[in-house]
């Protein structure tokens, strides 16, 4: 985003958001809290107040993402009963045929798509505030509050992940592990539809390389959500993720569902978009075609052989060479090597890790935990930054062990 204007610390008051937040799901990987963040009581970060009149551009440092503001809530609220995902935009005419569903009640589009923050994947959802609202529940739909500053272009994020977001000293994220990736001030801690992590408006869709439109919140109201998954399915195809929400509050995710993952930022490429099912103990299974053609075992040096994603073997291979010309070779331990594609949750949660990818690895655990400096030796790092990795080490809560891919290099 680039403006790093000083802002004020002014939270939202709101007993409903107050007790939206203690209800919400059960916590992820534990961390400690965020810098300047209270422990849940306070649910907004600063900026300027929304509720007084608008500034000019010139003043207001995210003029740049900013809508028009979507007024009081004057509709009624709906149920948010199914999630709809796919890896490409859903034509109105689709939207249409959803609509006219026997027992759907309600069919709101938004953009959702999965961003890299520190070694968890979180889903983001760009919407339309007015009508998105709707579907959130009681507490955070009419906080006119929370939806000015989602207009005004702040992102909303859920309490659950308060203590765990890696916020600047300005209360800024930043929105992918790449260099130049774009950071959105979090304007407020508001629950969301189950499975959305977070949500911007419509204008920061095409920032983040979003697929606009793949994907429908589904009300049914009084029709049991099971009934519609059928024929949707029929409209939309097997390989659309159709979740249902009221299981996904109870279990985490819907384990009957496909999900889908449509991945942003510069490795975006290198990923694809992949469906998955979820299995026993925190790990999910990929479509194996994706598998397939992103995925294989090669051998390369210091480490061995190793699992990973295609695309992070040629820039691996150089990194690991010039490990080997600098004379570092001793200071990476191949027996202390956990790992590269392990497709996975975040432990205790259902956000996936980088490594679901095979885009991520860990070297040298035994001394380098998390939450420590570590020992790794500075060189090896730096040639490991050099060569498109990003470092864990330098995340706010550490984790030295880890690298990942933030940017294609080509060795050649």
């Amino acid at each position: 985003m680039g403006l790093r204007q000083t802002l004020g610390a002014g939270a939202i008051a709101g007993v409903l958001l107050l007790a939206a937040a203690c209800a919400e799901s059960p916590s992820e990987e534990p961390g400690p809290p965020a810098a300047g963040r209270s422990s849940g009581s306070e649910l907004a970060a600063g900026g300027q107040d929304p509720q007084s009149p608008a500034t000019s551009a010139g003043d207001d440092p995210f003029a740049e993402y900013a809508v028009e503001r979507p007024g009081p809530l004057r509709e009624r609220l709906l149920s948010a009963d199914i999630l709809i995902s796919t890896e490409e935009t859903i034509s109105k005419q689709t939207v249409q045929r959803i609509r006219r569903l026997p027992g759907v009640t309600a069919v709101e589009p938004l953009s959702v798509a999965l961003v890299s923050v520190e070694d968890r994947v979180l889903s983001v959802a760009a919407v339309d505030a007015a009508g998105y609202r709707r579907f959130t529940g009681l507490a955070t739909a009419e906080e006119q509050a929370v939806w000015d500053r989602v207009a005004g272009g702040e992102i909303a994020v859920r309490p659950a992940l308060q203590a765990r977001l890696p916020l600047d000293e300005q209360d800024f994220v930043r929105l992918g592990s790449e260099e130049g990736s774009p950071s959105a001030h979090v304007g407020a801690w508001a629950p969301q539809v189950p499975t959305i992590d977070a949500v911007v408006n419509e204008r920061w869709a095409e920032e983040l390389g979003m697929q606009p439109g793949n994907a429908l919140v589904v009300s049914t109201t009084i029709t049991a959500p099971q009934a519609i998954r059928g024929p949707v399915k029929r409209i939309l195809g097997a390989n659309a993720s159709i979740q249902l929400l009221d299981i996904a509050t109870r279990l985490g995710l819907d384990p009957d569902a496909v999900q889908t993952a449509v991945v942003v930022g510069t490795v975006a490429d290198a990923v694809g978009s992949f469906s998955y099912r979820t299995l026993g103990g925190g790990r999910i299974a990929p479509d194996p075609a994706w598998v397939a053609s992103h995925i294989s075992t090669e051998q390369v040096p210091i480490l061995g052989t190793m699992t990973c994603n295609r695309a992070i073997f040629p820039q691996l291979r150089a990194a690991l060479e010039e490990v080997v010309a600098s004379g570092l070779a001793g200071e990476i331990h191949p027996e202390e090597y956990a790992g590269c594609y392990y497709p996975r949750f975040i432990a205790g949660s259902t956000t996936l890790s980088n490594h679901s990818f095979g885009l991520a690895f860990d070297i040298n655990v035994p001394g380098n935990q998390r939450g420590t400096a570590g020992e790794l030796h500075r060189g090896v790092v730096a040639i490991f930054e050099k060569w498109g990795f990003a470092w864990g080490g330098d995340w706010r809560w550490t984790d030295p062990m880890h690298f990942e891919l933030a940017r294609l290099v080509d060795p050649d």
